[in-house]
């Protein structure tokens, strides 16, 4: 048995199991939806009579069963002792009986993970009764606010650095498979970069689920980490990637280049189903393009790695190796900007939320730079057709360019590309007529639980008849009417000189996401009708 047919067998059992890790992450159940908060029970800031008998969190989707915490403290941080979690509604619901409170102040805190592996943490307080040192909750929302602050940066700081590590591994892979010959100098760069990418790539994904994990895990014994791993989609998703990046190391040893190729197509193929592509409504269409885009992304990052190396190692291979390379990159930032606008548009319902989220804005700077990487590459190949090398200025700058869209590339992937949904609050005085008005979750084509509050003066007694229309600026049909019923309940806010009236309903009223145009109408005793309206929208 020869040198080079020694390989054949493990070659085969290398390919074998990559396919099978791959495998059992496509036939693993999958939601992947990034769930969000919408609403909670105690409500944030909210000043109680008595104790609540249960905390509630209501998530927009399904949360992963078998990981994560949620625990109340008091003012002196001193958890309150309450049953085990239990999820609800189809898992989108997380619910803790509490004990009798006494008169405080406390915080509510959790920690779950999505099901397409995002942690996602928070805190809000409530007042029960009348504490001696009543803090307002804004205050507690703060410090929260600052402490989540400090370990979302750190995440995208490591994700920035996996991202890169990530296209720099695959990429090098990819151009050692387009390079049919190399010479032994671009053999050295396309050693030493793997290895440098290999390494880094290892470091990061390690560093990045460590993170994760430790924010949804917070608070329960390292013993507990085990479930999160064993019971969860994400878990095993996590330790899959892990399993096909030690195999790239591997795969290295090998010089068939299928074997290399392979990889990459495999590693490539995972990170493209747990993020938001596997979310989407378009699932197929969307996680092809995240791949094709991914792709791209390597091939231009790897081979403008491999060019940084070789100009500074040897400048004639540098001019070689740069024609290749042009070629290469012009290729890949045209599939780049094909498969990013495709992408955009299925994950967009319009355009111009674009405007209305960081996501968007991400996504604008990230435009603007590969124009400036057109233009830059543009000048590259000019440069290269008069002289046979590639200018030194034009790659440090391209290189620096690739950084920022990469570093972009790599944040904004984390992020929902849709505008939060947050619960609407409208409050008016006046003399004749005060109103409180409350829509809550509100989200389009799901239930969401409308309140309405009138206060009419004494002289004027009780409301004779209150109507509530929802207006629709995207569909200038019938407005929808909405059924209230008569709630008995003292609203919170009393007024002196005023009687109160209180409604409320739950259903689909808001069936798709618009601006909407609340309209109240309040006939007094006297047949005076009294007319509020106020605007809000959902996405």
């Amino acid at each position: 048995m020869t040198l080079h047919t020694l390989p054949t067998l493990p070659k085969r059992m290398l390919a074998a199991v990559m396919l099978l890790v791959v495998l059992a992450l496509t036939l693993a159940p999958q939601a992947f939806a990034h769930a969000t908060l919408e609403k909670t029970v105690p409500a944030a800031n909210v000043k109680l009579a008595e104790s609540p008998p249960f905390v509630e969190l209501t998530f927009n989707e399904a949360v992963e069963p078998g990981a994560g915490s949620l625990e109340v403290v008091d003012s002196k941080s001193n958890k309150i002792k309450t049953e085990d979690p239990v999820l609800e509604n189809g898992g989108t619901t997380l619910k803790a009986a509490l004990p009798t409170l006494g008169d405080g102040v406390y915080s509510v805190s959790y920690h779950i993970i999505s099901e397409d592996g995002h942690p996602i943490s928070g805190s809000y307080a409530f007042v029960v009764g009348n504490p001696p040192d009543w803090k307002d909750g804004e205050t507690f929302a703060t410090q929260v606010s600052n402490s989540k602050g400090m370990q979302q940066n750190m995440l995208y700081v490591v994700r920035v650095l996996y991202y890169a590590a990530l296209l720099l591994a695959t990429g090098i892979a990819l151009w050692s498979v387009i390079i049919r010959k190399p010479s032994e100098s671009l053999q050295s760069a396309f050693k030493r970069l793997s290895l440098i990418g290999m390494r880094a790539l290892l470091l990061t994904v390690l560093v990045h689920i460590f993170l994760q994990v430790n924010e949804l895990m917070k608070g329960q014994p390292i013993s507990s980490w085990g479930s999160l791993f064993t019971n969860t989609t994400t878990g095993r998703a996590w330790l899959e990637l892990i399993v096909l990046v030690l195999l790239g190391f591997a795969a290295q040893r090998f010089k068939e280049k299928f074997v290399s190729l392979l990889w990459v197509v495999l590693l490539l193929g995972v990170e493209s189903l747990i993020g938001h592509p596997a979310a989407n409504d378009q699932k197929i269409l969307t996680i092809a393009f995240d791949f094709i885009h991914l792709a791209a992304s390597a091939v231009w990052a790897g081979g403008l790695a491999v060019l940084l190396y070789v100009w500074y190692a040897d400048r004639k291979e540098a001019g070689r190796f740069g024609a290749s390379f042009s070629r290469g990159a012009l290729i890949s930032l045209v599939v780049l900007v094909i498969s990013g606008v495709t992408m955009t548009l299925l994950f967009l319902p319009k355009l111009s939320y674009l405007w209305l989220t960081t996501w968007g804005g991400l996504l604008t700077v990230k435009v603007v730079l590969v124009v400036a990487v057109l233009v830059t590459g543009t000048l590259l190949r000019l440069r290269m057709k008069k002289s046979g090398f590639p200018a030194g200025s034009l790659l440090k700058a391209d290189a620096v360019m690739m950084a920022c869209i990469v570093a972009i590339a790599a944040v904004f992937t984390y992020m929902s590309p849709l505008p939060p949904n947050e619960p609407y609050n409208f409050h008016q005085m006046g003399e004749d007529m005060h109103v409180t008005f409350n829509v809550s979750p509100n989200v389009p084509g799901g239930d969401n639980t409308v309140s309405l509050h009138v206060w009419l003066p004494e002289a004027s007694g009780a409301p004779k008849s209150v109507i509530l229309r929802l207006h629709s600026d995207a569909k200038k049909d019938a407005p929808i009417d909405i059924p209230l019923v008569k709630d008995d309940s003292e609203p919170n806010d009393a007024f002196p000189g005023y009687i109160s009236a209180s409604y409320e309903a739950t259903g689909p009223f808001l069936p798709y996401a618009s601006k909407w145009t609340a309209e109240i109408r309040v006939m007094d005793q006297d047949d005076n009708e009294l007319v509020r309206e106020t605007a809000f929208r959902n996405y």
